[in-house]
């Protein structure tokens, strides 16, 4: 009966992935303006278009999309009423990524029963590189973006847009499976005795590849700088206060981290990088001897930096900057979650808990980690 549900429940699935994708492209080419321009391309294919170009925007007119490189000219085809997409989020996309990324969550789900992984928790710390990776790969693009003009780009339209977000959630995942799959396979073949290490062998490997090519940019591009500072004061700042935030509750109410364990350790650092390395960014990077301006790019962290400046008194924003709520709402948002996950969760459904948590720690660690690498090269 068990396998029956599992086979019924990835053929649902698979079904509605189908019906999603055929609803999308019937939908674009029956309702062209309304399904396509209005909504497919404004709100996720041109955004990534143009960052790809490393445009101000993009503009559609006339069935064709038009790259645009002056603020100006972006404002007044906005004000004219034409189809504009900027690099970034919004609130519209942010919510489509959103429900894909709970949809997805449960193909993969379905994806390590059938493998049969996932119910360790060492799975799980084994990702974890895999996001720092991300983030890394992501900063690739930023460098790519910042050759001077006239340069030729190290990675071209249209690979570019592969590591560009949202895809690049997909190229790490498609990078993240195979691992999976030959570590699985070497285990099964009596070559290792577990695929959890080798699996962050890889990760590790491949975000020192990322990392490393950063590094070597440092060294011979004059556009590329290096302010190791910047990453040691992020790192140093986040661990201390995801470690004793950890310790402080294991210390006044053990029960909190009793599900979860060390994993709730990892859930606060990762985070606390999100929310630190926003901070530094935005308020912090000149007294570090960076010469670099950051704005958010998701509505939620504008969202909350504008409120701090409406609703704070001058002289807390002179003192602290504007930035500082966003962390606090990402310790209290992480330390929620870990409370939340309790023992009776890991019981019932281990691998799907285990899912749920490396789901909430890549959306935190994984953006953090590139805003802090970005930082870091002064791109």
């Amino acid at each position: 009966m068990q396998v029956t549900e599992q086979i019924d429940a990835r053929r649902a699935w698979t079904v509605g992935a189908l019906a999603g994708v055929a609803a999308l492209i019937l939908g674009s080419l029956a309702f062209y303006d309304a399904v396509y321009r209005g909504f497919v391309w404004q709100y996720f294919w041109g955004p990534v278009y143009a960052d790809a170009n490393n445009a101000v925007c993009a503009v559609h007119s006339g069935g064709a999309s038009e790259l645009v490189y002056d603020q100006l000219a972006c404002q007044q085809a906005t004000t004219a009423g034409r189809i504009v997409a900027e690099p970034g989020y919004t609130l519209v996309s942010e919510v489509g990524y959103m429900i894909v990324l709970l949809f997805g969550l449960v193909g993969v789900l379905q994806l390590l029963r059938n493998l049969d992984v996932g119910r360790d928790r060492g799975m799980f710390f084994s990702l974890v590189p895999f996001m720092l990776f991300g983030g890394a790969l992501r900063v690739v693009e930023d460098a790519n973006d910042a050759v001077p003009e006239g340069a030729t780009q190290a990675i071209a339209y249209p690979w570019n847009t592969l590591i560009i977000s949202p895809i690049i959630y997909f190229t790490v995942f498609f990078v993240t499976l195979a691992s999976l799959l030959v570590t699985l396979r070497l285990r099964n073949e009596g070559y290792v005795e577990t695929y959890v290490r080798p699996m962050a062998a890889v990760g590790s490997a491949v975000f020192l590849l990322s990392f490393g090519y950063l590094v070597a940019l440092a060294l011979t591009a004059d556009y590329v700088e290096f302010y190791p500072q910047v990453l040691l004061s992020v790192v140093a700042i986040a661990t201390l206060l995801a470690g004793g935030l950890y310790l402080g509750v294991d210390r006044l109410s053990p029960r909190i981290n009793a599900g979860t364990g060390l994993i709730g350790l990892v859930v606060l650092w990762g985070h606390a990088i999100d929310g630190v390395a926003n901070v530094i960014a935005a308020d912090w990077l000149g007294a570090l001897g960076v010469n670099a301006i950051y704005s958010p790019k998701h509505p939620a962290n504008a969202f909350i930096i504008n409120t701090a400046e409406t609703v704070l008194p001058t002289s807390v924003l002179t003192a602290l900057g504007s930035s500082w709520p966003f962390l606090l709402v990402k310790l209290v948002v992480a330390l929620s979650v870990v409370w939340i996950f309790d023992r009776e969760i890991f019981d019932e459904s281990p691998r799907y808990a285990l899912l749920l948590l490396t789901a909430i720690v890549a959306v935190g660690l994984g953006p953090g980690t590139r805003d802090m690498i970005r930082a870091t090269f002064g791109i």
